[in-house]
């Protein structure tokens, strides 16, 4: 602690972006002051991707083991929670405790500060009544939150977040899951390996909106095959909670019945509560403005879900480092989103990069498409049961490069990489053509993509 309370840098929020840049400050040997309400790691380490990921795996495990049969043998499985989170609150959360990584940071020269932190003038920020001031500024990384809906009947109801899904001590019977997003796909299909009745409610008109159609499509076809159950394009009405259950009213009409219910609906951003304001900022817009730099305002930097540049851990790492270098005055490349990666963890994976065919027609790109069935491959045939997928290819034809990208099968997260790096570099597909692709590989599946460029209707939409 400093004496006057002055610092070089206050960083505001210690999830995946903060923590990198506090990190890389501190060991330049500026004076650090990161301030968090929460755990040191954020949503990421501690209800988000590696949580979430421990439980598709293990979702994952007792899939391909009923896929046994016909196969390899036979062989009977009992699904169990308990390992599961066992291995969470053991393995993956240190029984939710941050106390490693605090100490980490402590002994690098980065003072925590615990307290929900406001900013309240130019390079100031109160935490609990103390006054930090930055000298050079102050670096938010405050994340989001669950976004709630305003349905009639669902405040004060007990519905769980995603926060409550990887705490929860054991399967429920049935569980509607509202929200069709990558988060709500994922949890439901976990659930439902291990026994819950499942029904997903989207309001759009599929699954995965934000991705390719095909790829929600894909998605609803392998859910319907494991009972999960889907309403797509329905609104919810109201809800209504008693002491056995949910109860939801469709807007057409029908009603739903689950023990449970799991809202996952999005993320919020609340400027307001940090004192955004008091900084510059507009406290009524959805996410902070930053520029190249991650400059949000004088002194004020910005990374990760409040930049509204995708709520990704590794975009925050991205915009981390540079907000990092331009404090320091390093320089270096600027923010380029042209290639951002995004996995949904469902069986099967759903990887996508850059824009979809719908965006790029929306943007004017002349565009046309490639397209491959994964189980139309040599690989996907060899591997049988749990094959399902696709690789879909938007190029802009002016140009002869890939502007987007969608890999969906059992590793379509993997195969993702190589297609990220095309679009990054705007690798000409011609020269894409005529590379070498490994036999039997999934990644594959891209070279017969590519193939049906110049042969497939560029409006492929089903």
């Amino acid at each position: 602690m400093t004496a006057d309370g002055a610092y070089d840098v206050v960083v505001l929020g210690m999830g995946p972006g903060g923590e990198g840049v506090a990190g890389r400050l501190a060991e330049a040997g500026l004076g650090v002051a990161a301030v968090e309400a929460g755990l040191i790691g954020g949503e990421c380490a501690y209800w988000g991707c590696v949580p979430s990921k421990m439980m598709v795996r293990a979702a994952g495990l007792l899939a391909e083991a009923r896929r046994v049969p016909g196969v390899a043998g036979s062989v009977r499985v009992t699904p169990a929670w308990a390992p599961v989170i066992d291995r969470i609150t053991g393995e993956g959360t240190d029984d939710w405790s941050d106390a490693d990584k605090a100490e980490h940071f402590e002994s690098a020269g980065v003072e925590v500060v615990r307290g929900r932190g406001r900013i309240t003038g130019p390079r100031e920020v109160t935490v609990n009544g103390r006054r930090l001031r930055a000298r050079r500024g102050i670096v938010v990384a405050t994340g989001t939150t669950p976004a709630v809906p305003p349905i009639d009947g669902l405040e004060g109801t007990p519905y769980w977040t995603n926060r409550d899904a990887v705490v929860a001590r054991r399967v429920p019977e049935s569980l509607i899951v509202l929200g069709g997003g990558p988060v709500g796909c994922e949890l439901a299909q976990v659930f439902a390996r291990f026994g819950a009745r499942v029904t997903i409610v989207e309001g759009a008109g599929r699954l995965l909106p934000r991705e390719e159609p095909e790829a929600g499509a894909l998605l609803a076809r392998v859910f319907a095959g494991e009972r999960v159950e889907t309403r797509i394009g329905v609104a919810v009405e109201r809800v209504r909670h008693d002491g056995d259950g949910f109860t939801l009213t469709l807007g057409d009409g029908r009603t739903l019945r689950a023990e449970h219910l799991l809202v996952a609906t999005g993320r919020d951003i609340d400027l307001a509560a940090i004192g955004a304001g008091n900084a510059g900022l507009d406290e009524k817009a959805r996410f902070v403005e930053v520029d190249e730099r991650m400059r949000a305002a004088d002194g004020v930097w910005a990374v990760g879900d409040v930049t509204g540049r995708g709520a990704y851990t590794h975009v925050a790492v991205y915009q981390g480092r540079i907000a990092a270098r331009d404090i320091l005055g390093e320089g270096g490349p600027a923010a380029d989103y042209r290639a951002v990666p995004r996995v949904t963890f469902t069986d099967p994976e759903v990887g996508a990069v850059g824009l979809t065919e719908r965006e790029a027609r929306e943007a004017g790109v002349e565009v046309r498409v490639g397209f491959a069935a994964l189980g139309d491959s040599a690989r996907g045939w060899i591997h049988g049961p749990g094959h399902e997928g696709l690789v879909k290819l938007v190029e802009d034809a002016r140009r002869g490069v890939l502007v987007g990208a969608t890999s969906s099968g059992p590793a379509g997260g993997e195969v993702l990489g190589a297609l990220v790096v095309a679009v990054q570099n705007e690798i000409p597909t011609a020269r894409l053509r005529h590379m070498m692709y490994a036999y039997p590989t999934f990644h594959r599946a891209v070279e017969d993509a590519l193939e049906t460029l110049d042969h497939r209707q560029a409006d492929i939409n089903t």
